[in-house]
């Protein structure tokens, strides 16, 4: 059984919760993985900077963090926060939705959670193309924009607590 909950923060952007918790299901049943309680947290950037400096020292706001709680191989247990106030700055940048950029930061944090990473160039472009196939079942196209220390590129971050990894 998958279980997602997902808890609105924030009050600057209208959440879909039906097709936030359906990209989380779809990654999690792409990987075959049929048993997870999955929490989704939409928050603002005060509160994700908060979060990325106790658990990864990072002082600074960021699109998406996901903690792996536990995935013993039967079950995974996780949490994605994602900022609502970044996807809405950088989604004009990406020249699509803020909507649609919140749901990238959701697909990307639950890959994470299924153990994808994106630390070198090809686990990178490994992570971009399963997003971009995640995302066309939506009928959406993301944009990319290579910069070096691009705070708003859809890079994505990965912890644990107490101590994390950053992505």
């Amino acid at each position: 059984m998958i279980t997602v909950h997902i808890t609105n923060e924030q009050s600057q952007l209208a959440i879909d919760r039906d097709r936030v918790e359906r990209a989380v299901r779809m990654v999690l049943e792409d990987e075959s993985i049929s048993r997870a309680e999955i929490s989704v947290a939409v928050v603002e950037d005060a509160t994700i900077r908060e979060i990325n400096r106790r658990h990864l020292d990072h002082d600074c706001a960021t699109d998406v963090l996901s903690f792996l709680l536990d995935h013993d191989g039967e079950e995974l247990e996780g949490e994605v926060v994602v900022s609502a106030q970044t996807a809405q700055s950088a989604a004009k940048r990406f020249g699509w939705s803020a909507a649609d950029e919140l749901l990238l930061y959701v697909i990307h944090g639950m890959l994470h959670l299924a153990g994808y990473e994106d630390e070198t160039e090809e686990q990178q472009a490994r992570m971009r193309k399963l997003e971009r196939a995640y995302l066309s079942r939506f009928g959406l196209e993301p944009c990319y924009v290579e910069e070096e220390e691009d705070e708003f590129s859809p890079v994505g971050h990965v912890g644990g607590p107490p101590r994390g990894r950053g992505g």
